[in-house]
């Protein structure tokens, strides 16, 4: 489809927090042009999400270079082998910066299996914890982990004076439930707009609204109608649409909502 006979992005009254996408990955313009074409659709503040010990500083350089930019600083399931000493103290020297807003991203995945698992299990324990020290909420990534990642937040949530996110959420029901139950919100992405992502659309039917965030993590998961190309913070109007028409409600509603819970997470 070309770009001529796709819906234009909307614009609302009402500002809109990204609370997950990985700004230095994207190729499809400079920072700054990329930052000011979500600006111009009411997108008010951004978090660009590290994911392993090298793009750390260039998160958070990043950030410090944008007034409106802010960063996490973590190390993804997939890079659960390089978290050592140093990533560690990076963390921890860091975590003051009042621009570094979350420990993420980390979690488990067991859908590339890219680290061991037991592996992968220590280091996600590991910064849950720095979190914990830290006073950070945290952006957690999980894929065919349930189990795993239900027992662990079950350990850990009770110790966290700040919760945070499961981002790009695709898991089951009962994780959605003891996620919500433990504090947690939902991050919602692009593949709410997908075909055949009818378990996502699920969860977000039968999840409070207090308890959704919206992101993008682009440059993936671009949302219909823009599938196929690079995905940018620009298209979240997208993403909340279809959260208005799962839940049957105003597309206000989801912005004033998701942007309350993104500052109460986040930003609180």
């Amino acid at each position: 489809m070309s770009n001529k006979k796709r819906r234009e992005i909307p614009v609302y009254p009402h500002p809109i927090i990204e609370t997950h996408f990985h700004l230095d990955y994207l190729k499809e313009g400079t920072p700054e042009e990329i930052l000011a074409d979500a600006r111009a659709i009411g997108v008010e503040r951004f978090m660009t999400i590290a994911v392993q010990p090298d793009n750390m500083p260039t998160a958070l350089q990043l950030a410090e270079s944008q007034p409106d930019v802010y960063a996490t600083l973590g190390v993804h399931p997939h890079e659960a082998a390089l978290f050592d000493d140093a990533a560690d103290g990076y963390i921890q020297t860091h975590a003051i910066n009042p621009k570094v807003v979350a420990v993420g991203e980390i979690g488990l995945d067991y859908f590339y299996d890219h680290c061991d698992r037991d592996v992968q299990k220590q280091v996600f324990k590991r910064q849950l914890q720095l979190a914990i020290d830290c006073q950070l909420p945290v952006v957690i990534h999980t894929r065919e982990a349930d189990e795993d990642t239900m027992a662990i937040l079950q350990e850990y949530a009770p110790q966290m004076p700040k919760k945070g996110v499961v981002h790009s959420f695709t898991s089951g029901l009962e994780l959605a439930r003891t996620a919500v139950d433990l504090g947690f919100c939902l991050g919602i992405n692009g593949i709410v707009t997908f075909n055949k992502a009818d378990n996502v659309r699920e969860v977000v039917a039968q999840t409070p609204l207090e308890n959704l965030l919206l992101e993008t993590d682009a440059p993936y998961l671009t949302p219909v109608p823009y599938r196929g190309g690079e995905n940018a913070p620009k298209y979240l109007p997208f993403i909340a649409e279809k959260i208005a028409e799962v839940k049957n409600i105003g597309v206000e509603e989801v912005l004033t909502a998701t942007y309350r819970n993104s500052l109460r997470t986040f930003f609180s």
